[in-house]
C-alpha cells in the first residue's frame, strides 16, 4: 500500500498557510480501487490432474511396450513371496515289514448338491463337481510270520503260509485333483465373505478316500498282490535251491483262504 502526500494551499483571513493532505492508493485488493484484482499465474486443479494422469498413463505403456519387446523386465506391481515357515521335525521313526505287492490307481467324480427347499439355487445353496485322483496299496504283512510259516516237505517242496493282501487307506493325490465345477448362490456367497475358509475341499477329500476305497474292494487288486507276492516268493526262494515253492493265503480267521 503506498502513501502519497499532497500540498494544497490555502487561504486564511491573516496569514498564509499550508494544508496537507493525505491519500491512500490501494494495491488494487481493496474493493473500492475499481480494478479487479490480480490473478497469480499457476495451474488450476482439473488441468494439473489430468496433466499427472496423463503422464502416468505414458509411463505404464512404456514399460508394458519395453516388457513385450523383451528386452527391458520391470515388474511395478510385483510379490516377493517370503517363507517364514518352520523346519521339519522328525517325530517317529517306525519300521514295517509289509510287502506292497499291487497298487490301484482310481479316479472319482464327487457330485455335491446342497439344496434349500423351496429357495432358487442362484439365491442360496451350493453345487460342487469335484475329480479325485488316488490310488490304494495292497500290502501283505510278514511281520505276524512264525516258524510253521514256511515248511520244507519231504520232496524238498517250501510251503509259505502268509496272511491275505490288505488294502491300505486309499491316498488322494492334491496335484491331480481338482474342482471341475462350483456353483454358489448369493447368500452363500455373502456369508463365505465372513468366513476364513468358505470354499474348504476337506469334505470332498474325505467323500472321494471312501469312494475309492469301496472302488478297490470290488476291484482285482487283491488278487493281483497274491499273485506278485507268490512270484517275487518263488524267485527268491527259488536262488536258494528251491525249485518247488507254494504260497498260501490264510483269512483273519486263519483258515486258508486260497493258494497262489
Amino acid at each position: 500500500m503506498a502513501t502519497l502526500l499532497e500540498e494544497r494551499p490555502t487561504r486564511a483571513p491573516e496569514a498564509p498557510a499550508h494544508e496537507v493532505v493525505v491519500r491512500v492508493v490501494g494495491d488494487g485488493g481493496g474493493s473500492g480501487s475499481g480494478r479487479p484484482p490480480r490473478r497469480r499465474p499457476g495451474f488450476g486443479g482439473a488441468r494439473t490432474v489430468g496433466i499427472l494422469v496423463a503422464l502416468g498413463a505414458i509411463a505404464v505403456a512404456v514399460v508394458l511396450l519395453a516388457n513385450a519387446i523383451g528386452g527391458f523386465k520391470l515388474n511395478l506391481f510385483g510379490t516377493t513371496r517370503v517363507d517364514r515357515s518352520a523346519p521339519v521335525v522328525l517325530k517317529q521313526l517306525r519300521d514295517v515289514s509289509t510287502f506292497t505287492a499291487a497298487t490301484g490307481e482310481f479316479e472319482a467324480t464327487v457330485d455335491v448338491e446342497n439344496d434349500v427347499k423351496y429357495v432358487p439355487s442362484f439365491i442360496a445353496g451350493e453345487r460342487v463337481i469335484f475329480v479325485g485322483v488316488g490310488t490304494v496299496d495292497a500290502k501283505v504283512d510278514f511281520a505276524s510270520l512264525t516258524k510253521d510259516a514256511v515248511v520244507v516237505g519231504q520232496d524238498g517242496a517250501v510251503t509259505v503260509t502268509l496272511p491275505e493282501p490288505t488294502l491300505a487307506k486309499p491316498v488322494v493325490d492334491p496335484a491331480r485333483s481338482h474342482v471341475a465345477n462350483r456353483d454358489r448362490g448369493l447368500v452363500n456367497r455373502i456369508e463365505g465373505a465372513f468366513s476364513d475358509n468358505p470354499t474348504s475341499e476337506r469334505s470332498l477329500y474325505l467323500t472321494t478316500q471312501k469312494r475309492l476305497a469301496a472302488a478297490a474292494k470290488g476291484s482285482e487288486l487283491r488278487a493281483r498282490a497274491e499273485k506278485n507276492t507268490a512270484t517275487m516268493l518263488r524267485g527268491l526262494l527259488g536262488k536258494v535251491g528251491f525249485d518247488r515253492v507254494n504260497v498260501v493265503f490264510t483269512d483273519a480267521s486263519g483258515a486258508v483262504a486260497r493258494a497262489a
